[in-house]
């Protein structure tokens, strides 16, 4: 049975249970998407637990989790639904002995046909579909957490698909009809500020913008998950980490990134690697921590002095570069949009959770 909760801090509790960390405003706006019954819209940078908010969710609720991973091509086949056609062709073959002799007893073909024409062979009903993810969600008899995982790697003609979903919790099938929502979804989007989302598809939905964690937090997170690192060296990869977002990277660290390198830290220390130099063993750590050979070189520059803390002499922190601003060779140079800043430049509000293992 769905479990509902009456309070945020009631929400908040019961994801540490399932070891995600939430602060309090995160969790009134996650409790009020789920009372109102409205879409969450998460966006910020990979990495900060916006899919790990579904998972957990679905957990502590006694949902079942149907996700939709979008990727660049997905379409209405891979996300809605599709025809059976085997299964037609079998019912199809099923049927011919019994409609040929049907038609046997019409003198011309004019008539033959007309008979057919008016006959249903059920072809087009449910149970020929072959159903996707959003159209599973829509389907379920029991509750479901849907989530739509990096919705911002569609193109725009996918949020299109998205919207009847969102608005009134439906889909329609131009060769069936309209299928109502059954149960009501928790229906979790995502995105990691590839491209700007549409006007129409923000609008239907509750929108939160999951910024990376405070220091304390994050070192609060990092010992929870990696219970084999010291508090002392939890505390100065995250700060390692917090100097690194500050640049202009392609790819800033996640949390999990973050976690990655505390752990790594352990095992050097453990392996004797004490006597080595400070700015060795960062090195070290960059390997956990980047993902581009032009971010560790800017990194090292930085560290080495040759680059300074800020872009001009206000004082204003550097522009934060992003693979949708500065792409790699993948299929995300094709993505338009800023993307990817941090909160306070863009004037939204952010928050942070985390899943954490005790």
């Amino acid at each position: 049975m769905s479990r509902a909760f009456s309070t945020g801090a009631e929400l908040k509790e019961a994801l540490r249970e399932q070891d995600y960390i939430a602060d309090d405003e995160f969790a009134v706006v996650v409790h009020l998407a789920t009372v109102l019954g409205r879409p969450l819209l998460l966006e910020g940078p990979a990495g900060v637990g916006k899919t790990e908010l579904a998972k957990s969710l679905a957990a502590i609720a006694g949902r079942k989790l149907v996700r939709l991973q979008c990727y660049e091509g997905l379409d209405d086949n891979r996300a809605l639904y599709e025809w059976d056609y085997a299964k037609q062709l079998l019912h199809v073959q099923m049927l011919r002995d019994r409609i040929g002799d049907q038609v046997a007893e019409f003198d011309s073909v004019a008539d033959a046909s007309k008979f057919l024409a008016d006959q249903d062979f059920g072809l087009y009903s449910e149970n020929f579909l072959s159903v996707r993810p959003l159209l599973e969600a829509i389907l379920s008899p029991e509750p479901v957490v849907l989530l739509v995982d990096e919705v911002d790697r569609t193109e725009e003609s996918m949020e299109a698909l998205l919207l009847e979903i969102l608005a009134e919790q439906q889909i329609t099938i131009p060769e069936v009809g309209t299928f109502v929502a059954r149960s009501q979804p928790w229906v979790i989007l995502t995105s990691n500020d590839t491209r700007e989302l549409s006007p129409a598809l923000k609008r239907r939905c509750l929108h939160y913008h999951l910024g990376y964690p405070t220091s304390e937090r994050e070192r609060e997170i990092v010992t929870a998950r990696a219970t084999e690192v010291d508090p002392a060296t939890a505390a100065e990869v995250v700060e390692l980490a917090r100097i690194l977002r500050d640049l202009p990277l392609r790819k800033s660290p996640s949390i999990s990134e973050v976690i990655d390198a505390a752990r790594a830290a352990t095992i050097l220390a453990a392996g004797g690697l004490g006597t080595t130099s400070e700015s060795k063993v960062r090195d070290i750590l960059l390997t956990a921590l980047l993902k581009y050979s032009s971010d560790v070189t800017l990194a090292k520059q930085r560290f080495d002095g040759k680059i300074p803390e800020v872009s001009s002499g206000r004082g204003e922190p550097i522009e934060r570069a992003t693979v949708a601003s500065k792409p790699a060779n993948t299929t995300t140079a094709v993505f338009r949009g800023t993307g990817g800043r941090d909160s306070d430049q863009q004037g939204i509000r952010s928050g942070s959770g985390l899943r954490s293992t005790r």
